[in-house]
């Protein structure tokens, strides 16, 4: 499933500027009433229950073309984003 960053803050400079949605995540448990636990990235400290409204299922894109490489997201230490990067 898909989660909506509706209502999670990250340090981008601008939500305007960022992804419309995190990325893909498992779901653990269907916790009942529209909620979902999902297995979330080592390091965010967010909740890990969310309501069905902020999930999107994930759909096989049609062509090669759609299909779309997620940016790797960062690692949150000290409560900072931080990357590796691999080459210059």
């Amino acid at each position: 499933m898909w989660l909506e960053n509706k209502n999670i803050q990250l340090n981008r400079p601008s939500k305007k500027l960022d992804n419309k949605r995190y990325r893909l995540f498992k779901i653990t448990k269907d916790i009942g009433s529209g909620a979902f636990q999902l297995e979330l990235l080592e390091g965010w400290m967010i909740h890990n229950v969310f309501n069905k409204n902020l999930l999107t299922r994930y759909v096989e894109p049609k062509f090669q073309g759609q299909h779309e490489d997620l940016a790797p997201l960062p690692t949150i230490i000290n409560e900072k984003e931080e990357y590796e990067v691999e080459e210059v």
